[in-house]
């Protein structure tokens, strides 16, 4: 047999791409849409993490977050693809960047903020290789499984109208949101997502190969030559701009990277505010992440159709661990802690059903590293587009759902409007235990919940007053 003909065999196998139902090529646009679909993280992380004053005063550079954000995403990726073979990408998680940048800072230094996140990604890695993390996953019913999923759908896709101006704070009590400017689809970036949602959302129900992958392109295209006619600009300054990357050739296209920021975190925190109060921090961090991703892996392995009856997917426990060591070279690289990405379902919607997707997307993920210019090219509005066709495809696990009993319907129904209401993937999954385990053994079925499930229910009661919690402890 020629080396031509037993190098794919072996990738095959590795990855079982075929016993999946997939193909190199389907694994191939699905990890290219998964770039697209999370290459704006490259931008919006140093965003977010420069915008933040520690308790010195200084701030982090924006070249160099953007370096290692893109590096970490790169190498978490990778190695999630290779050891759980899932193609479920990594990214530095929004929940906790922000976290970060507007309320832990304002207490320690960056380089402390980022050992606590080194502190909490080793607690979970510490949770998962000794099975606990596993035995909260299994606890979890089958129908609160697939509220996350849908309760992730309609939080990604709300992501989708917020990140194209669809869906806008009107800075008033009531209503808290619209549509667009003053009720009206009002800029030109609006109606480019508009258009790319319909040419993407035809292709996919037409059933058309690479769909998504299309449609982000042809909206780019739309993109650019709209910015060419009319010249918005970034709505930085001009309110009817686009939001994050101005859809322009870009006047050069490397960069060379600046990696300064690697390894430069410390434990000074317990020290500066105390161990209780440090705790507290970690504990947040924890939860959060500990949530956030058990939630997302749950939606994206039934989207995959790679989960179980029960809900458990392949190789769950190196997953688990890996997505701990995620947090830990998050915080060692000061990128923040770096978990699976909801927008890896672009990329599953696209066919991708291995780990190999995930080398995909993680090698270009590192390339950005060098031609950072180019991923601002595809603006947010487009590539919103193709999370709000993921998002409508990810809902329709509602139909799993056993409507008839209110004890499962109500804690179901808040899993599923808190996660996007609160923009908090944790929130959802928080209000959706307590009303589990309340809800139903006060309605006579006690003995159906797991020990664990109370334990955890208990544990969001904390994480849910640990704004009362901290201003006793201080």
């Amino acid at each position: 047999m020629s080396t031509g003909t037993t190098a794919p065999s072996r990738l095959d196998r590795f990855f079982e791409i075929t016993k999946r139902g997939s193909s190199v090529g389907a694994e191939v646009r699905g990890g290219v849409v998964t770039f697209v679909a999370m290459a704006y993280i490259v931008v919006l992380n140093p965003i977010i993490l420069s915008s933040g004053a520690d308790v010195t005063g200084a701030t982090l550079d924006f070249a160099q977050l953007s370096a290692v954000t893109a590096l970490t995403s790169g190498v978490m990726t990778i190695l999630f693809g290779v050891i759980a073979r899932l193609p479920f990408a990594f990214a530095a998680g929004l929940g906790i960047n922000s976290f970060l940048a507007f309320s832990v800072v304002g207490q320690v230094t960056w380089a402390e903020a980022m050992g606590l996140v080194v502190v909490n990604g080793l607690i979970i890695v510490l949770l998962s290789a000794t099975g606990l993390r596993r035995m909260i996953f299994d606890a979890v019913p089958m129908q609160l499984k697939i509220s996350i999923t849908v309760g992730i759908g309609l939080f990604i896709a709300f992501i989708g109208f917020v990140n194209s101006g669809f869906v806008t704070a009107t800075g008033q009590a009531s209503p808290p949101v619209g549509l667009g400017v003053g009720g009206s689809v009002a800029t030109g970036p609006t109606i480019v997502f508009v258009v790319t949602l319909l040419i993407t959302g035809i292709l996919v129900a037409r059933k058309v190969k690479g769909g998504l992958l299309i449609g982000i392109l042809a909206g780019t295209i739309i993109a650019m030559i709209v910015e060419a006619i009319f010249h918005l600009g970034s709505s930085a300054d001009n309110p009817g701009g686009w939001s994050l990357a101005v859809p322009t050739l870009p006047s050069s296209i490397v960069a060379v990277p600046d990696l300064g920021l690697i390894g430069q975190f410390s434990f000074g925190s317990f020290g500066r505010i105390g161990i209780l109060a440090s705790l507290m921090l970690v504990f947040t961090l924890v939860f959060t992440n500990f949530f956030d991703a058990m939630g997302t892996m749950t939606g994206l392995s039934k989207e995959a159709g790679v989960a179980d009856k029960d809900g458990t997917f392949p190789r769950l426990k190196s997953a688990l661990i890996v997505e701990g060591v995620g947090a830990v070279v998050g915080g060692a690289t000061s990128g923040s802690s770096n978990t699976v990405f909801v927008e890896s379902g672009a990329g599953i919607g696209e066919g991708a059903r291995t780990g190999f997707a995930n080398l995909i997307t993680g090698v270009l993920f590192l390339l950005a590293m060098f031609f950072t210019p180019l991923t601002s090219i595809v603006p947010s509005e487009v590539a919103a587009a193709a999370l709000v066709i993921v998002g409508c495809l990810m809902m329709a696990q509602i139909r799993e759902i056993d409507w008839s009993d209110v004890s499962v319907t109500l804690p179901v129904f808040l899993t599923v409007t808190v996660m996007p209401l609160t923009y908090s993937i944790a929130n959802g999954i928080g209000a959706g235990f307590i009303a589990w385990v309340i809800v139903r053994s006060l309605s006579g079925k006690a003995r159906q919940i797991s020990p664990l499930l109370w334990i955890v229910a208990a544990g969001f009661v904390v994480y849910f007053a640990r704004g009362p919690i901290e201003a006793l402890v201080g």
